[in-house]
């Protein structure tokens, strides 16, 4: 539903920042890793992702595509939580927790406040290989590979077709030398599927 918001801080804690877009403020949950990247910045643009509960409609606040990306694989991991998934991200940049996912370090999950070794495990064993696709993106810098990435795969989910596969193809296409826009990727990925 969001993308992203760019506006004034008006509040900003470990947990969460208040941002003024347009006369409207929005409060957004973000990780510690994200308070560290805006740092003493009066105006700032973050990414975002919705989380719709039936006791809550939370909005959390990505400094980088690479972060929001690892936050999306880690809420598809069962029993991983959007709070769970912040506090990954807190306590792990985001290609440190890339890392130890695609190593099977389950025990640098587990020394997290908050993640049992069952989850941890599980993290690894959902994760391992999807993470490849969020590595190669890492690795380029390039924002709107991600974007590209992020929004085709919620396209092919919107579809019909399932998650692991869709991020499958799609990290795979997108690692191909190369220029991709959003079209490309989904004809591409739609020939394959």
């Amino acid at each position: 539903m969001f993308h992203h918001f760019v506006g004034r801080i008006i509040e900003k804690s470990p947990a969460h920042i208040v941002l003024e877009c347009g006369g409207v403020g929005y409060y957004l949950n973000i990780s510690l890793t994200t308070f560290g990247q805006i740092g003493e910045a009066k105006e700032v643009k973050l990414l975002t992702h919705a989380v719709y509960r039936e006791d809550a409609q939370l909005l959390f606040g990505f400094h980088t595509g690479v972060e929001r990306d690892v936050f999306l694989l880690l809420l598809s991991v069962s029993g991983v939580g959007a709070n769970t998934a912040r506090m990954i991200l807190s306590a792990l940049r985001p290609n440190e927790a890339i890392q130890a996912i695609s190593n099977g370090d389950s025990g640098t999950l587990q020394r997290i406040k908050g993640i049992g070794a069952k989850t941890a495990q599980r993290i690894v064993i959902d994760l391992r290989d999807k993470v490849g696709g969020v590595a190669t993106i890492k690795g380029s810098g390039d924002e709107p590979a991600s974007s590209v990435r992020a929004e085709a795969i919620q396209a092919l989910i919107v579809l019909g077709f399932s998650r692991s596969i869709v991020e499958r193809i799609v990290s795979s296409i997108l690692s191909k030398d190369g220029d991709h826009d959003l079209e490309d990727v989904l004809r591409i990925a739609l020939s394959q599927l």
